[in-house]
């Protein structure tokens, strides 16, 4: 599993982080905690984890959600969309944690047997066929695995990159937050202790980071267009979101140069610059933002980080990071 920070919502109404009609395929928390224990108690470590109690007593939270009309906060969807696990069960909806495992891995009821039965055997008898079978059986129920690296970041952009603009118009909430996918992932919320059964939280290795870096400057890009895209008035929400923009075609433009043998990051750039960051302009915008989509899907296809060495002077360095690392238990 990889926690990174965010939720699945692209864009379309979504409650505690996944698509409405999905909320019944939530299975919680304490479904992946039988058998993820370390990475568990790394959650519980994170800001993502205390979300679901401490949001509702913070201050600045509560003026927020009397501007909206909020009433309750773990009871409205305004604030669960990105804040909360949501399940539903017997046609009611209800927060069950802050932002969890299924949060950014998808609802779990189709896929999470599939992925933890080791094809009706053992983790020793399964044979690497039978694995791979397995894994491509998991992802096809809508898993979503560490080396699906587009679809994870753009979990995270989703809900760091707010997605509704009378929240930040009216409400007062900030447009997103200053987030990078390599500061992020690597700090708090890394939970790489699978492999080592639980000895160590194992960090990104240098080919990880430079793809988690490119990827997310490429999904930042694509998740800012698109909300300027559906911008309606000149008002913040639409400024901050134009200078997200810019700032990440300019980053993505320097991280072309260094990598002259990736054109697929120039080809971002220039549809980034293709359409006008103005009101009224969504069918150009939305039309770069596809662009950006497609060139920067298929990079974690072509490429696994290991010829990117020409980014490394552009990646946060661990001081850099965000919160503290849970190390690894020494015991199971």
């Amino acid at each position: 599993m990889l926690w990174l920070s965010g939720c699945l919502l692209i864009f379309g109404f979504a409650i505690g982080g996944t698509v409405a009609s999905e909320l019944a395929k939530i299975v919680g928390p304490n479904a992946c905690a039988e058998c993820h224990k370390q990475e568990t108690e790394a959650w519980k470590g994170t800001h993502h984890f205390k979300t679901f109690r401490e949001m509702p007593r913070r201050k600045e939270a509560n003026e927020i959600a009397e501007k909206m009309g909020v009433q309750r906060i773990r009871s409205e969807s305004l604030c669960l969309t990105c804040h909360y696990t949501v399940q539903e069960k017997e046609s009611k909806s209800q927060a069950i944690a802050g932002i969890s495992c299924e949060s950014c891995h998808s609802p779990g009821e189709d896929w999470i047997k599939v992925h933890s039965q080791y094809s009706g055997k053992t983790e020793k008898t399964e044979t690497k066929a039978e694995a791979e079978a397995r894994w491509k059986l998991a992802d096809s129920k809508g898993m979503i695995r560490p080396s699906s690296l587009y679809r994870l970041a753009r979990n995270c952009y989703s809900c760091h990159v707010v997605p509704q603009e009378d929240l930040v118009n009216k409400g007062g909430h900030t447009a997103g937050s200053a987030f990078e996918l390599v500061s992020w992932s690597q700090g708090e919320v890394r939970h790489n202790t699978w492999h080592s059964k639980g000895k160590q939280n194992v960090p990104a290795s240098a080919a990880r980071k430079r793809m988690l870096y490119l990827v997310g400057l490429g999904v930042e890009l694509e998740t800012s267009i698109r909300a300027v895209s559906r911008a309606t008035v000149r008002k913040r929400y639409a400024f901050e979101m134009a200078k997200r923009v810019d700032r990440a075609r300019k980053q993505l433009a320097v991280a072309a140069k260094a990598l002259p043998n990736v054109p697929e990051i120039a080809k971002m750039v220039d549809y980034a610059y293709s359409a006008g960051l103005k009101l009224n302009n969504e069918r150009f915008l939305t039309t770069a933002a596809d662009g950006i989509s497609k060139a920067l899907a298929s990079i974690p296809e072509k490429y696994d980080g290991s010829t990117m060495a020409g980014l490394d002077s552009l990646i946060p360095a661990p001081d850099k990071f965000k919160g503290t690392v849970r190390e690894a238990s020494p015991t199971n």
